[in-house]
């Protein structure tokens, strides 16, 4: 009778399938994420996200072979998403990190604690920073060592545009579109029924009728009752697509891109000169630096050129140039004048020897 407190020879086994606890972390955070307004699943913010991963997918680099292009199209849509990505460096590959914390010294990150995603729930391990490639955009001066994602640095424009769109959902799924007050005479309220049962394309299970015999004053009412009266809400008067346009091009603009890129006039000159802008100011500084952090980190120089493979330049002023610059090579060579310090001169040549 006291052998109740020994363990038992029979192990229990539970299922871990895709992991219960991260099933409800990843509820309740899409949870606090919609409730906070972050429009993070709108479709203006999905589409700077894809044109963020794409651009660093086809981006091309020297130095290192760890940086592949799902590693990098995984880098751009943390940066997006979350203003950071976390990589650890596990031999000749990099596994990605779901969640990290980390600890600091003099506000440089010296310590790691990461999760690493599993298909049966994910595992948790430590690290040195030498031994993680960590990316932060938008950072704080008062937190350095965490990035901020561009849709946090404009919540007040993204709460706007999700409350926007959220109204404009529940109108469009609630309001009685289309429906119209009928008159009718007095009836029965058994014909009454069966009438309104006859009615087509009723909404919400709302049926309005009125009488035409007796008005509210007590006396017949006029002819016009007979005229149906629409109950589709004016949304003009509202402004709701001026306001909507507006949260739009504000998003656009927080991720870089030109708001121009998504108008329904857009020509092609405008579609080219978004793909500069985005690549030129957004995607090659974000290169940079994830460069920077590979160079530290990986033991060799690495760059990352993402103008070139995404063709983020003007062919037609680059070829102008060109010939421009081959004429002025030959004038120069002509006039005896040194053309690589003429060069040097208008920064074109990064060679230090001849800036001298």
């Amino acid at each position: 009778m006291f052998n109740w407190f020994k363990r038992p020879d029979k192990i229990e086994k539970r299922s871990a399938a895709s992991g219960f606890t991260a099933e409800v972390i990843a509820a309740r955070e899409a949870y606090v994420l919609g409730r906070r307004g972050i429009s993070e699943l709108t479709a203006t913010a999905q589409s700077c996200v894809s044109l963020w991963e794409q651009g660093m997918t086809l981006a091309v680099v020297d130095g290192t072979g760890m940086l592949t292009g799902s590693t990098l199209a995984l880098i751009g849509r943390s940066l997006a998403l979350r203003g950071e990505s976390v990589f650890v460096i596990d031999g000749e590959r990099l596994t990605a990190c779901s969640d990290w914390d980390l600890l600091t010294r003099n506000g440089r990150p010296t310590a790691y604690r990461v999760s690493i995603p599993e298909a049966g729930g994910g595992t948790s391990t430590t690290a040195l920073a030498g031994e993680v490639l960590h990316v932060r955009i938008g950072c704080d001066p008062a937190a350095p060592y965490y990035g901020t994602a561009p849709l946090k640095r404009s919540s007040l424009t993204a709460a706007m545009l999700n409350a926007v769109e959220s109204a404009l959902g529940e109108v469009f799924e609630l309001a009685p579109i289309g429906s119209q007050v009928v008159p009718m005479p007095e009836q029965p309220e058994t014909d009454n029924a069966a009438l309104g049962r006859s009615f087509r394309g009723q909404r919400g299970r709302v049926l309005l009728r009125e009488s035409v015999q007796v008005s509210a004053a007590g006396g017949p009412a006029p002819a016009a009752d007979w005229r149906p009266a629409d109950l589709t809400p004016d949304l003009q008067r509202a402004m709701t697509k001026e306001t909507l346009d507006a949260g739009r091009d504000a998003i656009c603009g927080a991720f870089g891109v030109l708001p121009g890129l998504f108008y329904s006039a857009t020509t092609g000159p405008m579609v080219r000169e978004a793909q500069r802008h985005l690549a030129q100011w957004t995607l090659q500084p974000i290169a940079a630096l994830i460069a920077e952090e590979a160079s530290e980190k990986l033991g060799g120089h690495v760059d990352i050129d993402v103008m070139g493979p995404t063709q983020a330049f003007d062919a037609g002023g680059s070829a102008r140039a060109f010939a421009t610059l081959i004429q002025g090579l030959a004038m120069a060579k002509e006039a005896g004048v040194d053309a690589q310090a003429a060069l040097a001169m208008l920064d074109w040549s990064t060679k230090k020897e001849a800036a001298r």
